[in-house]
């Protein structure tokens, strides 16, 4: 690309008005898939209502959205890299308007279950796209990590606005609206991607991996599944085999994917430090910040007393801290080095913990919500930063892939965090409840006393109730004191493996007058490395080793 000035008056080289406005138009489904994971917290009694499924179909009618969007993302993301990322992206669209539209005109469970699983296809197709897409069209390093901070903020901040927005429309319209609002916006989606992203061909050669597609689905679906089961009824038999049926087919996966001459997912990607370690990173941080969220929300709930859409807006705060965080982020990581910011990120997850680790029935909200807020600046900055390092490494040839990647990462660390910490919470409610004469059901769940204590004399009950919140309160501190651990493990993590590691793109690079090729693969990124490298005082075998395949 030569110097000088764009038509549209951007220096050349650094993305312009078109591409802001393309950064705008790619948030929109972005706001859409991360919101379908919440949005149906509301609506549950009136689909109950209306379609009356049995409660497996219930739980399935949750769950089949999220479970086929963790599945299908590995896929997706190296079909984008073959057809082109933004083709997947207007397929994608339609994919996900049309299952919205038999979603909200579901006549049976049986249908809607469906649709949902539909809806999980779209979203597969559409997030990797959107992340793949900005890497490409933001080759400037400080554009793009202000695009991926953004990116970010609106990803969390979606799946906290999706209760929100579905408890203002079943207040007044009918269930199904909660699916339809997003067609007009697909349909908008459709008529502008053309106009303001830019198309992508795709560079992958060679035929499309469907046996590995097929072993990918086989690993990651049996794994999630048995995860969610475990984090919902305990270890099974049933959840057991399957995690060990899906880890069996991964192992399968991985050898295939080594030996073949066209692979589905370019497993050297993992081998490179700053990818590979920044996977890991997010992991851990979904592990707190998804694992975590189940107990803040009945926490306003069961024990302040807060109907559901008081929650959801309360849950809004930590939301404002998120918005701050992300940018605050990157603009830390454009003066030092990002295994600092990372482990500065997740060690703040560490007091936002720790703060919440004193909560009882009786602490002030504002306690609460300092703690929740603080944890989630903390372990957002990390995910900026992890995302915008994982994709600055990542050949832009194979963003597709390596998003999915670090998205499939997401899912299961989510699933994770339910699982454990949720395993934790449990267990001490179940050993403080063990020792009163409350009913079976009672010392199962919050909600269970809740519903045994309406059937009792008003005293008793209340006694019950005291008692069970006081258990749950016990669950939620020894959960957040998990949670802090994990933070503080994460943060030594950062130090040790990510700290020195330079990411072509980054502002230093500019410096050195390299990496402006959007197409620089992984060889230039080795050149990259080693002269930003020396500018921040890293040696340049430690350098390159941050690119090359161990």
């Amino acid at each position: 690309m030569t110097i000088g000035t764009r038509a549209d008056g951007a220096p050349a080289g650094k993305a312009g008005r078109r591409e802001w406005i393309g950064l705008a138009v790619l948030l929109l489904p972005l706001l859409l898939v991360s919101m379908d994971v919440s949005v149906l917290y509301f609506a549950v009694p009136f689909i109950g209502r209306a379609l009356e499924p049995s409660g497996t179909q219930q739980l399935w009618i949750l769950d089949m959205y999220g479970f086929v969007l963790s599945g299908l993302l590995i896929v997706m993301g190296a079909l984008g890299d073959r057809i082109g990322r933004r083709r997947l992206l207007l397929v994608g669209a339609g994919i996900f308007a049309g299952a919205s539209l038999a979603a909200a005109y579901s006549g049976s469970a049986e249908a809607l279950i469906a649709a949902r699983a539909a809806l999980g296809v779209g979203g597969a197709a559409l997030m990797p796209s959107t992340l793949a897409l900005i890497r490409t069209m933001f080759v400037d390093a400080k554009q793009r990590s202000t695009a991926i901070a953004i990116w970010t903020a609106v990803m969390t901040g979606g799946i906290s606005l999706g209760p929100i927005l579905s408890g203002v429309l079943v207040e007044h319209f009918w269930w199904g609206s909660i699916f339809v609002i997003n067609v007009p916006a697909m349909a908008l989606l459709l008529l502008l991607v053309p106009v303001f992203v830019p198309h992508h061909r795709g560079t992958a050669r060679g035929p499309f991996d469907a046996i590995g597609a097929l072993l990918s689905l086989g690993t990651l679906l049996p794994v999630v599944y048995g995860i969610k089961e475990s984090a919902r009824s305990g270890v099974s038999p049933l959840s057991a085999a399957s995690i060990a049926f899906g880890l069996i087919v991964g192992a399968l996966f991985l050898r295939r994917q080594l030996t073949i001459e066209h692979p589905l997912l370019d497993v050297g990607l993992l081998r490179m430090r700053a990818f590979g370690g920044s996977v890991v990173a997010n992991l851990l941080a979904m592990f707190a910040i998804i694992g975590f969220a189940i107990f803040t929300t009945q926490y306003l709930q069961s024990v302040l007393g807060m109907s559901p859409l008081e929650a959801a807006i309360w849950s809004l705060v930590p939301s404002l801290a998120v918005a701050l965080a992300a940018p605050v982020a990157a603009m830390l990581a454009q003066r030092m080095d990002r295994g600092w910011v990372m482990s500065g990120g997740f060690a703040l997850g560490a007091v936002g913990f720790a703060v919440l680790a004193t909560v009882d029935q009786d602490s002030p909200l504002a306690l609460t919500m300092t703690g929740a807020a603080v944890y989630a600046a903390g372990i957002v900055a990390v995910m900026t930063q992890v995302t915008e390092m994982a994709m600055g490494v990542a050949p832009p040839e194979r963003a597709g892939s390596a998003s999915a990647v670090l998205e499939s990462g997401s899912e299961l660390g989510g699933a994770l965090g339910m699982a454990l910490l949720g395993t934790i919470g449990d267990a001490v409610y179940h050993r403080a409840m063990t020792d009163t004469t409350a009913p079976g059901s009672a010392r199962e769940t919050l909600g269970g006393a809740q519903a045994e204590a309406a059937r009792m004399p008003r005293e008793a009950g209340d006694a019950l109730v005291h008692a069970a919140r006081d258990a749950f309160c016990d669950g939620m501190r020894a959960a957040a004191v998990g949670a802090a651990v994990v933070m503080v493990l994460a943060s030594v993590y950062c130090v040790k493996v990510l700290r020195g590691v330079p990411v072509a793109g980054s502002g230093a690079e500019s410096e050195a007058g390299a990496g402006a090729d959007a197409g620089a693969g992984v060889e230039a990124g080795v050149e990259v490395a080693v002269e930003v490298g020396a500018k921040r005082g890293v040696e340049p075998e430690a350098a390159a080793r941050a690119f090359v395949p161990e």
